[in-house]
């Protein structure tokens, strides 16, 4: 009886000794407990918690990405839109983020929701559309610095849509649309004077030099001629017709 009680005692040993194994991932720390007090951080490998005496929390040292959803925020200027971001952080202290915050997955997710709106609400719709990634920046700056004492380091914050009402986006569409247009009649207008003035320094050029107009018609007419399906319309050159108006005063 004696060596059944012995046995007894000596497998609840092993039972005790096996729960009390925990295996604490390279990616993560352990946080423990003793009688409810904070007694020390557990490394990588195999660590001992001694079951009803002794508690732990496993804490993810890994870089995490917080989705923040759609925020309804009016801008500077008193305009309604949805924004949403992603947030990456990462845990630098396991102690703080067990110890100083309760459930610090949840606190960092609605402290970028909050931030969001309020950096948001300082700015116009104009500086929101064109500068980004300094607002991105901003908000980063508050989340990280308000998330310091949790032993959170926030490494970066990206605005990933900004949704306007319906009657803006089609205002912008048609500003887009008249800047689009005045760009190509600007365009056009250069090209024109461009092409007037090099045509008005070939004029001067074939006016100038001796032969040249002759030269030039006798070219045009091959182009045309090239091709048997036009019609060619000999152009008698100017220097022609004076010099038979000469003749004819002669006589």
């Amino acid at each position: 009886m004696a060596i059944f009680s012995g046995l007894g005692v000596l497998i609840l040993i092993l039972i005790v000794i096996v729960m009390s194994l925990k295996v604490v991932n390279e990616y993560e720390r352990g946080v423990r407990f003793t009688l409810g007090k904070y007694t020390g951080m557990m490394q990588p490998g195999l660590r001992l918690v001694i079951p009803i005496i002794q508690s732990w929390e496993r804490v993810d040292m890994r870089v995490k990405a917080v989705d923040v959803p759609d925020q309804d925020a009016i801008t500077k200027d008193n305009v309604s839109i949805s924004v949403n971001a992603v947030l990456y952080y990462k845990v630098k202290s396991a102690e703080k983020v067990i110890l100083e915050v309760e459930h610090f997955m949840y606190a960092v997710s609605q402290l970028a929701q909050t931030t969001m709106r309020d950096v948001v609400g300082e700015v116009t719709l104009d500086e929101l559309l064109s500068n980004r990634d300094e607002i991105s920046k901003r908000i980063r700056e508050i989340v990280d610095k308000a998330t310091d004492p949790w032993g959170i380091d926030v490494s970066s914050v990206e605005l990933k849509h900004i949704e306007l009402p319906k009657d803006l986006q089609r205002v912008m569409g048609k500003e887009a649309e008249a800047e689009r247009e005045k760009r190509a009649v600007i365009i056009k207008a250069e090209g024109e004077v461009l092409a007037s003035n090099n045509m008005a320094k070939a004029a001067t050029k074939l006016s100038t030099a001796e032969g040249a107009l002759h030269l030039r018609t006798l070219q045009s007419i091959n182009d045309l001629s090239s091709d048997q399906s036009n019609t060619v319309i000999f152009a008698v050159p100017l220097e022609v017709l004076r010099a038979l108006e000469r003749i004819g005063k002669k006589k």
